[in-house]
């Protein structure tokens, strides 16, 4: 295709009387790999959660892979109707910051229900796809655990398994080592980094993990009050910030993971 394969154009999302993203504009092509970092409540997740369809907005017009779907002025939120649901879930991936496995289900059937109830494989397919994604991250072995039997660690592999069985074309992840003890967050970022290095994947990355946005990403945005303040390539967000709140909050934040 021809283009950026994710476009948010001039995009408009509220909460009551909170504007979140104000004629918000962002692309991003094929295969590349984005962090977006900046202050919490800044809009890093609401973009992942629009993209996802998980939240409507309210002006503006996305696209994703050649598919637009936008609100006409003054008709309310947008809603994806159905069929748009799951063209997304087909072609999008999300990792969140709490896991969301289901407790009553193993580690493999976590990962082959989707692909089963979206994409129509059948079990041995599915369950094949599952046992390989299980392999990948590393939990083969804990195939027949639950959830509650998981460490933390163990549980986002799992969860980052369970997006990768749809083969989506863009992965999100919001943040997936915030709720994670400081012992373990590096167990999920090697998956994380594997994934970026061996796979052609589009993957937008919300985290505080500074060092790993320097390492992993092809460009770092900066956000703040619902805008992108500042974006380029890691080296130079991170070694020469133009912008003044960019430097500010680096600052802040480098100077907190020295002392942590």
């Amino acid at each position: 295709m021809t283009g950026p394969l994710i476009e948010f154009r001039d995009v408009g999302k509220r909460f009551d009387r909170l504007t979140v993203l104000d004629r918000f504009c962002f692309t991003v092509q094929q295969g590349e790999k984005v962090s977006l970092i900046g202050p919490s409540g800044s809009g890093k997740s609401t973009v992942l959660r629009i993209l996802m369809t998980l939240e409507p907005f309210q002006e503006g017009t996305l696209t994703l892979g050649g598919i637009s779907y936008h609100q006409p002025h003054g008709r309310g939120p947008f809603k994806a109707s159905e069929r748009h649901l799951r063209e997304v879930r087909r072609n999008v991936g999300m990792v969140f910051q709490s896991f969301n496995l289901f407790p009553h289900m193993t580690a493999l059937r976590n990962i082959v229900e989707a692909p089963m109830a979206v994409l129509g494989l059948g079990r041995e397919e599915a369950e094949s796809r599952a046992l390989e994604l299980l392999r990948l991250v590393g939990l083969l072995d804990k195939k027949d655990h639950f959830p509650a039997q998981l460490s933390g660690g163990q549980q986002q592999r799992v969860a980052i398994a369970r997006a990768m069985a749809m083969r989506p074309r863009v992965l999100l992840f919001d943040e997936p080592t915030s709720a994670l003890d400081p012992e373990l967050v590096g167990e999920v970022l090697g998956v994380i980094r594997m994934l970026a290095h061996e796979h052609d994947l589009t993957m937008l990355l919300v985290t505080h993990e500074m060092r790993f946005a320097r390492e992993i990403s092809d460009r770092v945005c900066f956000f703040d009050s619902g805008q992108i303040v500042e974006q380029g390539s890691p080296d130079r967000i991170f070694a020469e910030p133009a912008h003044p709140r960019t430097r500010a909050f680096l600052k802040s934040v480098l100077a907190e993971s020295r002392t942590a």
